[in-house]
């Protein structure tokens, strides 16, 4: 099963400050602020959207094709990505503009200061996916994430005209959508993916009901945090999957990237939507439980074992065999 990821390509800056920024500020001053923070540590990790859910399932084997755009500064985290099992011969490359870039300085007291830079990622919307659909030999799935909203909205449009199976998945990007691009990007989907939040404001946006979204898309997947997750489809059975035991809590940044990573892996092996489910949230405790969206390594011994313990003997033995 070919599955192309469309979605963001961004690394991140994270740095950190000892002191407080608060000691910094001069109340009758703000208006001309002018500060530099010498600071401790630089964190330099990669992530964007796209790239994570594809770094996720080229951990496990799928060989994802990832498509997005970058800039002439991406030859290392493509690299990178492709060690990992990611095609990236899909990524368009800017000829003038950056790769995406978060810049972030925390201080003591936990508060940020941070400047996100789109740079190449604006031209993700050139990206056509016929072209990467005659390189492959087709497409089987097309997921598309938060990137670009002109790419969002152009990679749905071209996926109805084409007939491509696609999976709606607005993430960061719902926040600045109004209700009519929300419509025109969840309707047909095959899969609609949402964090229970998200899944609030989808139908406060859209003025749609749960009942009139789930009519309009095959599977609705909704994520619920510790709780696991939710499958509905109309007609048939709800299907929830609770989540494996962590080991630790380290950091939530691209949990959601992750599971999703491991659904869209199950989908592509043919193991079931339960399944999908379960190997989507063995995937995300991974990553919980790990600093950073693509600093987690999978073992396929402690993977299986941890598998087996949430889930069962029988749902261990239709995976195991897929597993790369």
């Amino acid at each position: 099963m070919r599955i192309a990821v469309t979605g963001s390509i961004a690394t991140d800056h994270l740095m950190t400050f000892p002191g407080r920024f608060a000691d910094q500020l001069v109340a009758d001053q703000l208006h001309t602020v002018s500060l530099s923070f010498l600071v401790d540590q630089l964190d330099v990790r990669r992530g964007g959207v796209g790239a994570n859910i594809a770094f996720g399932m080229g951990q496990l084997g799928t060989r994802p094709i990832l498509v997005g755009a970058a800039g002439p500064d991406f030859a290392e985290y493509r690299a990178w990505l492709e060690r990992h099992g990611v095609d990236t011969d899909s990524v368009r490359i800017s000829e003038t503009l950056h790769t995406a870039r978060f810049v972030c300085t925390t201080d003591a007291d936990h508060n940020q200061i941070g400047s996100f830079y789109t740079g190449a990622m604006s031209e993700a919307r050139l990206i056509e996916l016929k072209t990467v659909a005659d390189r492959v030999g087709g497409l089987d799935l097309v997921s598309i994430g938060a990137d670009d909203p002109e790419a969002m909205l152009r990679h749905t449009e071209e996926c109805r005209a084409r007939s491509l199976p696609f999976a709606a998945d607005f993430s960061q990007q719902i926040a600045r959508m109004n209700g009519d691009e929300i419509r025109i990007l969840l309707d047909g989907a095959t899969y609609l993916f949402s964090n229970e939040y998200e899944k609030g404001l989808i139908e406060s946006k859209t003025g749609w009901s749960d009942a009139e979204i789930l009519g309009r898309v095959g599977h609705r997947v909704t994520t619920l945090g510790a709780r696991g997750v939710r499958i509905e489809r109309t007609g048939e059975p709800t299907i929830e999957v609770g989540v494996p035991d962590e080991e630790r809590k380290a950091d939530p940044t691209g949990v959601g990237d992750a599971f999703r990573a491991g659904f869209l892996s199950g989908l592509a092996w043919g193991v079931g939507l339960e399944r999908a489910a379960q190997i989507g949230c063995m995937l995300a405790t991974l990553v919980i439980e790990t600093v950073g969206t693509q600093e987690y390594q999978l073992r396929r011994g402690h993977f299986m074992e941890r598998f087996t313990k949430a889930y069962g003997d029988e749902a261990a033995s239709e995976v195991q065999g897929h597993l790369g």
